[in-house]
């Protein structure tokens, strides 16, 4: 695996959160 792999990979598990928890809180919108 490169680093590239290993940098897309945390890339997306981030983005994944972030619009999780977007979702989870935008009855505050």
């Amino acid at each position: 695996m490169s680093l590239l792999s290993i940098v897309g990979a945390v890339f997306v598990v981030l983005l994944l959160v972030y619009l999780i928890y977007a979702l989870l809180n935008a009855e505050d919108f």
